[in-house]
């Protein structure tokens, strides 16, 4: 069974164009619940910790430089089918390639600038929803 919770950023280039907001209602929008949001700036460490899984891949360096250039927002979304309902919204990580209406296909500027993150499973969701907020954190 599908999830109720997912996780998801408003990466430095979406946050730097003025897109918070824009973002946001396209959530809501979406019949998604916030349930825990801040705006925050990632450490090198912290970064470096979020995208471990990269750590061998070529572009890790530059995405660690990148989500620590600026201001993220990071939030916890409640909704049924959260992930893949998620997904969907935000669209192909390659603007190019992402549906019309979906958040990249409005806001991303590129591959490596696609303007938000979206967990990709269910264990993904809660992991990266633990590491940038504590449980209690959290609105029930």
């Amino acid at each position: 069974m599908a999830g109720t919770k997912t996780f998801t950023m408003i990466k430095p280039d979406g946050v730097e164009s003025n897109n918070i907001g824009n973002i946001l209602q396209m959530i809501t929008d979406a019949g998604f619940a916030i349930k825990a949001m801040k705006l925050t700036r990632l450490s090198t460490e912290q970064a470096q910790e979020f995208y471990a899984i990269h750590a061998e891949r070529p572009f890790y360096g530059e995405l660690v430089e990148y989500m620590t250039s600026g201001p993220i927002v990071s939030a916890i979304l409640e909704k049924d089918n959260a992930v893949e309902d998620f997904r969907t919204l935000i669209g192909a990580t390659n603007p190019a390639e992402a549906a019309e209406g979906t958040i990249r296909a409005k806001y991303a500027e590129s591959i490596g600038r696609n303007a938000v993150h979206g967990s990709d499973s269910d264990e993904n969701a809660e992991i990266e929803g633990n590491f940038h907020f504590p449980v209690a954190e959290v609105v029930a």
